[in-house]
Formats: structure tokens, sequence, C-alpha cells
């Protein structure tokens, strides 16, 4: 029984600390990085103690909250990687990383503004430009991505999402998804 009730609770423990990371996340996108902890909390559904007792400070939140969107960024890179299909693998990158970058846009350039010291992230950006290449060079051999586009272009499509702008979450999740299928349609050969 008590074995049953710790995992339970360390469980518990786990599920709070992605919701405190997740809320930090989007209120640190939405209204920067000034957002105080105790707000960080109610939109967790969780006491200020509660945060605090898994993230010490805010910095540390913060830089959970950024190992979030890198781990979601390496995921949708990731993702492209392993699409066996050359132009779905293109077609993954711009939908998948325009939303996340759509969505959460300006949250890495200020936690980099904010935090300057507190990621390298020379390792990831060395990654991402890699599977790029490998997948503008898989795209281009098949002759479904135009001759001239290159990974910087790919950046671009990705980074421009960053602009979309709307009222709502969910407006933003469409006119990203609008934005993605008129980038596809550009960069595919004709």
């Amino acid at each position: 029984m008590a074995a049953r009730s710790s995992r339970s609770l360390r469980a518990d423990a786990a599920d709070n600390r992605d919701r405190v990371v997740a809320a930090a996340r989007a209120l640190f996108t939405d209204e920067g990085f000034g957002v105080p902890v105790s707000a960080v909390a109610r939109a967790a559904g969780v006491a200020p103690a509660t945060v605090y007792r898994r993230f010490a400070t805010k910095r540390e939140l913060a830089v959970a909250a950024f190992a979030d969107q890198v781990g979601e960024c390496r995921g949708v890179v990731d993702g492209a990687l392993a699409e066996p299909d050359p132009w779905r693998a293109v077609s993954h990158l711009v939908e998948r990383g325009g939303e996340l970058y759509a969505r959460t846009a300006g949250f890495v350039e200020a936690f980099a503004a904010t935090y300057p010291d507190a990621a390298d992230l020379d390792a990831e950006r060395a990654h991402s430009h890699h599977v790029l290449a490998e997948v503008v060079r898989r795209a281009r051999a098949t002759g479904q991505l135009r001759p001239d586009v290159g990974a910087a272009d790919l950046v671009l499509a990705l980074t421009a999402h960053g602009g979309v702008r709307a009222a709502t979450g969910a407006a933003r999740a469409a006119a990203a998804r609008r934005f993605a299928a008129i980038v596809l349609r550009g960069l595919r050969a004709a």
C-alpha cells in the first residue's frame, strides 16, 4: 500500500511540475519574464509553495521552461529527419515548426535577452542546421523541392511564422496553418 501511495505521489509531483513548466512557458511567451511566480502558480493550478519546492528561483523556472521549448523544437526537427518521404519531411518542418514559432513567438529571444548565460544553444543550432540541410538535400534529390531553396530558406520560412498574430491561440494556430500552406506552395518544385 505504501509503495502505491508513494508512486501516486511521485506521479502527482511530476504532473504538477509539467503543469508549472507549461504555465510558465505560456505566460513568459505572452507577458515576458516579469510575470510573478504567483501568476505561474495560479495558471498551473498549484500553490506558489509548490512552484518554489521544485524551482528555488524564477531563473530555474525560466531555464526549465526554456528546456521544454528546446525539447519541443528538437522533436519537430527530429520528426522531419525520421520522415521517409522527403516532401513530407519539408512539410513537417514548415507546418509543425511554423506552428511552434507562431505559438511561442519571441520566447527564445526574450529568454536569451533576460538570461544570456543560462543556456548554450550552439549544439542545438548545429543539430538543427544539419537536419535542415539533410531534409533539403533529400527533397531536392527527388525533384520535389525547388532547386534554388536551401536550408537558410527553411529557417526563414520557420522564423517568419513568428510574425503570425491573432487574438486567440486557436486563431493564431489557424493563421499559422494557412501561412504554412502558402509557404509550402512556394517551396514546391513546379
